[in-house]
């Protein structure tokens, strides 16, 4: 039992220390003490005094780190509050993690610009950390410094941070040209139904990779003589699966043809990095992707991820819902153009400012301002396409904005099996949705939202969907155990607070 906590201790110590952005050197340091000391305290392989953890929760200026099991989080929220001034969008998470595996690429130094702080951003440091990969934050904690081993210990891979994020299911991609045999745990992630990684294996086995998979492992075996000596029609044209491919591609020596590819943010982000790191990609924003490898690459790389699409979309939703006038600022227009022409169909009130670079110096922003509007259900169904259609992760946000509409809307989500599922939380807040199907649900607007205690569901965009339509709701709602919001946005609660929102972050002790 002692153990138990010891190692629940250091958990919460190594998040909190995470969050603030130091590396276990610089809490050592804070502390007096020597790194390795810190790296036992975190494992729970040292016992710890009431006077340490205080020291530890002094240096971290953290209520995280405490005398207990602090639990899950909760939110606790005062609806009813206008929204305004300004916002900016954070850089893409899925372009984040496509990048942290990419790194796995290049033997040299890698440097990140403005990485997400989120919970799969945190996993996947987690992961590769414990197979010998130095990364530390720098600049203020804002970017991100990765260094690769000459020798990556897969052995002491941390398992249990790799099934918590489907992500590492980008690592066969890179890890396919440092080893000829691996293993990696089966993929997590949100609960969205089924998610067959068969397309993934289509592609690869095209570069001599073979998986059998066994009680909760994938083992990987890599033939050295087998290329893709034709080009490779992806099944599926999932983002993930296109990423896996360029990763597969991007050092296989000779050109790699990619066809029925995602042209998605996060696969046009990565392909940006893949030219940073020396290796020339044809067709970016297309389905086809022309590839041509190098079959070492040992350069240091400092390369600036986009902002994300999806997130842009949730602070526009939280505007529109709580009938607010706000700009949201460093807006990739490129992957919202179909969401905003079906809401100016719906009649939203908005002005865009002309379009800049941004820092990768490729995708094209624009800062929105969006201002209270009456919409109307649209006479089309809402229904997610590859890019460039309305994107799959910002079908849920039109659950809320169609239950602000007058009229009835229809979502149809057929890509995943139970996300519609999850919108029909809503009602638990005064929404009128019914559920058809397992893809359908019928919105019906408009809505007099009503404050609620309620669990979070366990899939992000859902999950902030609640979060959006507990914000609109007269008097106060609790959100409980949100890590899935945590896995996708920095510090939401604290970012919507600063344009008016009144959220508060809890624990049960």
């Amino acid at each position: 039992m002692a153990d138990d906590y010891l190692v629940r201790i250091g958990k919460l110590i190594r998040d909190a220390r995470q969050h603030r952005g130091w590396t276990q050197s610089q809490l050592a340091e804070a502390l007096n003490t020597s790194q390795s000391a810190v790296n036992r305290i975190e494992r729970g392989n040292q016992n710890i005094s009431l006077e340490m953890i205080a020291r530890i929760g002094e240096a971290l200026d953290s209520e995280i780190v405490s005398l207990g099991y602090a639990g899950p989080m909760h939110l606790r929220v005062v609806g009813g509050r206008r929204l305004s001034g300004s916002i900016d969008v954070k850089t893409s998470k899925n372009a984040c993690v496509a990048l942290l595996c990419a790194s796995l690429l290049n033997k040299g130094r890698t440097v990140l610009r403005r990485v997400a702080r989120i919970e799969e951003v945190y996993r996947l440091l987690e992961v590769l950390n414990s197979i010998g990969v130095r990364t530390r934050w720098i600049n203020d904690g804002v970017d991100l410094e990765i260094v690769p081993p000459a020798r990556l210990d897969m052995d002491a891979m941390d398992a249990e941070a790799a099934r918590r994020t489907r992500s590492i299911i980008m690592f066969l991609g890179p890890l396919l040209h440092r080893l000829d045999h691996f293993r990696l745990p089966y993929a997590g992630g949100c609960d969205l139904g089924t998610r067959t990684i068969e397309p993934h294996m289509i592609a690869l086995r095209r570069f001599g990779l073979d998986i059998a998979a066994t009680e909760g492992l994938y083992h990987a075996e890599v033939a050295r003589d087998v290329t893709p000596d034709r080009p490779i029609v992806l099944t599926e044209r999932g983002d993930t699966v296109t990423e896996n491919a360029l990763l597969a591609a991007a050092r296989s020596a000779g050109t790699t043809v990619i066809r029925n590819a995602s042209s998605n943010y996060m696969v046009q982000d990565l392909c940006f990095f893949l030219e940073a790191l020396g290796v020339e990609v044809e067709g970016i924003g297309t389905t086809t992707l022309t590839v041509h490898g190098v079959p070492t690459i040992d350069v240091d790389v400092d390369y600036s991820p986009s902002e994300d699409p999806v997130e842009a979309m949730s602070l526009l939703a939280a505007a529109v819902v709580t009938e607010s006038e706000l700009t949201v600022k460093r807006v990739p227009i490129e992957f919202l153009e179909i969401e905003l022409a079906v809401l100016e169909e719906m009649g939203l009130d908005h002005d865009r400012t002309p379009e800049y670079a941004a820092d990768n110096g490729r995708t094209r922003l624009i800062d929105l301002t969006v201002r209270p509007s009456k919409l109307e259900a649209p006479i089309d169904k809402i229904h997610p396409m590859p890019f460039p259609g309305l994107n799959i992760d910002n079908v849920p946000f039109f659950a809320a904005i169609a239950a602000a509409a007058q009229g009835k809307t229809l979502i149809h989500d057929w890509v995943y099996d139970n996300r519609a599922i999850y919108l029909t939380d809503l009602n638990r807040l005064g929404g009128r949705l019914q559920l058809l199907d397992p893809h359908r649900v019928l919105v019906e607007g408009p809505t007099r939202w009503r404050a609620a205690e309620m669990m979070c569901p366990p899939a992000l965009r859902p999950a902030v969907v609640v979060l959006l339509a507990m914000m609109a709701a007269e008097g106060t709602s609790v959100l409980r155990n949100v890590y899935v919001i945590n896995r996708g946005y920095e510090d939401l609660a604290e970012r919507l607070n600063s344009v008016g929102a009144q959220i508060e972050t809890f624990r049960d002790i």
